[in-house]
């Protein structure tokens, strides 16, 4: 342990040493103050000695996270949260004397009961283990996805590929007899790690799905919605698809549950742009799009999609569980937000569209 105290002559044959005997002073000045205003002058100095250098050997060595874009106050606390440092606050006013050194994001070895100085030379060092983070959006295809990963430096589109393929990672709520993973890999940041590859991210992106759907309550989408688990995923990727504003998500569930219960096509556009492959930038589906011969077409088929059709995120999965409550069959944007009026009746639909075509919401 360091000692604060040493003599000017103890000092002599070491002026290198001098630099940090002088901070060292300093940073006790200015703590010394905090300690006298906040609670009188009394053992101020032993008070913040405690707090730099506490006493004793170090404790145990363990594994401290720096999260990617964690600030100085949230790194401070932590590290006096777990026992490393003694006090956050002197920790901190240690580091502006000290040039506010910044942190990588990563895994670090440090012990607990450690010196301020001690802690933030093992942080300026580098972690032990990096990490990085990949962000996936809500509503993305699998194969955009992928796309996504591939654009991560330390991924390849391609590996991850070969993990989807490989069929060795599987979704809680996927049925045997479905071979994709479509609307299965959670929407989320993920904070990657360097021992990472690819299938191990699918893995992590497949169970966080699971834990989401299960905090969801999709394991009683049978008694709750009368479908099956799986089919409230794929009711899920639709309310994903087809919303645009949050306050939609649970009614555009109902619209799905009551055409469902009446035996009508749910034709449902996300579900046709889907089976045509590939996305329009304007998110338009034209007459002759309908046609297209694919059981993804809710136009022609009745009933639910054979699988998701894009990641769904919490809220839809929530939505899907939750529908609001009402008769409504019928919806169409009726505003430039892409807030949606809902119907009963398809003559109300009808006018609904007029009227949104007129305020230019929609095209003539």
């Amino acid at each position: 342990m360091s000692d604060l105290f040493l003599e000017d002559d103890e000092l002599a044959d070491e002026p290198e040493v001098r630099p940090r005997r002088r901070l060292r002073t300093a940073l006790l000045v200015v703590l010394a103050v905090i300690v006298v205003v906040a609670a009188g002058a009394g053992g101020a100095a032993w008070w913040v000695q405690q707090r730099l250098d506490p006493p004793g050997e170090a404790g145990e060595q363990v594994a401290f996270v720096v999260g990617e874009g964690a600030s100085t106050t949230a790194i401070a606390d932590q590290l006096e949260a777990e026992g490393i440092i003694a006090d956050a606050r002197v920790f901190r006013v240690y580091l502006r004397l000290e040039g506010q050194p910044t942190f990588q994001a990563g895994s670090y070895e440090l012990r607990r009961d450690s010196t301020v100085w001690d802690v933030r030379a093992a942080l300026e060092a580098g972690p032990a283990i990096t990490y990085t983070r990949l962000t996936v959006p809500e509503g993305l295809r699998l194969e955009e996805i992928a796309e996504r990963v591939d654009l991560h430096p330390r991924f390849t589109g391609d590996a991850f590929r070969a993990a989807i393929d490989g069929g060795a990672v599987r979704s809680a709520y996927q049925p045997g007899s479905v071979d994709t993973l479509e609307g299965l890999l959670l929407p989320e940041t993920y904070t990657i790690d360097e021992r990472q590859d690819e299938a191990a991210l699918l893995r992590t992106m497949v169970s966080s799905l699971d834990a989401a759907a299960d905090a969801a309550g999709v394991a009683d989408a049978a008694a709750r919605v009368g479908i099956s688990p799986y089919e409230a995923i794929v009711v899920a990727s639709l309310i994903e698809e087809e919303a645009r504003v949050p306050e939609d998500r649970a009614k555009i569930a109902r619209v799905i549950y009551n055409r469902l219960d009446d035996g009508m096509r749910l034709q449902i556009d996300a579900s046709v742009i889907y089976a045509l492959g590939q996305r329009r930038e304007d998110g338009r589906v034209l007459f002759s799009d309908l046609e297209v011969d694919s059981p993804y077409n809710t136009y022609r088929n009745e009933g639910l999609p054979p699988t998701p059709i894009a990641a769904p995120g919490r809220a839809s999965l929530e939505a899907a569980l939750n529908p609001a409550e009402g008769d409504w069959r019928f919806y169409v944007k009726y505003e430039d937000d892409g807030t949606h009026a809902f119907s009963r009746t398809y003559e109300e639909h009808q006018r609904r569209i007029a009227e949104a075509k007129d305020r230019g919401v929609l095209p003539r």
